[in-house]
């Protein structure tokens, strides 16, 4: 049995932190999610990796350039062409969890964190943009964050909230989800198909107690240390 299969059986969701045009064209994205991936998340960095190496973008970076596309619009038209593409490839896995898993996150520009009425903006066009039920929109929880969240899944855009580094914005993460699935029923929407989820980074504090480790150079520390291993 294949390690994703046994994690799949033991009941843990596995998603893709990685996406690129040549794991869709070569058919790598689909081999994945036939053996227990549920699910891709996606970020600026990673598509930056993606378009740098390899020639797969290529042809539409020249019938961009062609057309007179500025930098970020042709980014935006890449990224939202590959998110659907692999909604697509989740979509059955969708469709067979009732819409629990299948789900493909993108984040929100990172540059908007504090701006809740550029966040609400920027949600609205990527949901509409990509055009997929099985779409996450990725919102930071800091302060100003948390009333984008609200507004989204008011008007039925499924959110991945990130950015979550204590018990306290948890439970404000909570709220703010809470109040928009009301609004959202309130409005009328069906709540079954509007995904939220909170996203708790554990490899960022793995990371930070990693370091604290080694600077205190106890045998115990170290011991911990080399014992853990890293969670994605």
């Amino acid at each position: 049995m294949n390690p994703l299969t046994a994690l799949a059986d033991a009941g843990v969701a596995v998603w893709l932190d990685d996406l690129s045009r040549s794991r869709l064209i070569s058919g790598n994205l689909a081999a994945l999610v036939g053996r227990g991936v549920v699910g891709v998340t996606t970020n600026p960095t990673i598509f930056a990796a993606a378009v740098a190496h390899g020639d797969a973008y290529v042809p539409q970076l020249h019938e961009l350039a062609a057309a007179g596309t500025q930098v970020e619009d042709a980014v935006a038209t890449i990224t939202a062409d590959d998110v659907r593409a692999a909604a697509d490839v989740l979509r059955p896995v969708y469709d067979a969890s009732s819409t629990v898993d299948g789900r493909v996150s993108l984040e929100v520009d990172p540059r908007l964190a504090r701006d809740t009425a550029a966040t609400i903006v920027q949600a609205r066009a990527l949901w509409a943009r990509v055009d997929r039920p099985n779409l996450f929109i990725k919102i930071p929880a800091t302060v100003q964050g948390l009333p984008a969240i609200t507004a989204a899944l008011a008007e039925g855009i499924s959110v991945n909230v990130t950015l979550i580094f204590s018990l306290e914005r948890y439970r404000a993460v909570l709220d703010a989800h809470a109040t928009g699935l009301e609004l959202a029923r309130a409005a009328g929407l069906d709540l079954a198909p509007i995904g939220s989820v909170a996203s708790f980074f554990v490899s960022r504090v793995d990371t930070a107690v990693d370091a604290q480790l080694d600077a205190l150079g106890t045998p115990a520390a170290a011991a911990v240390f080399h014992e853990g291993s890293p969670v994605a």
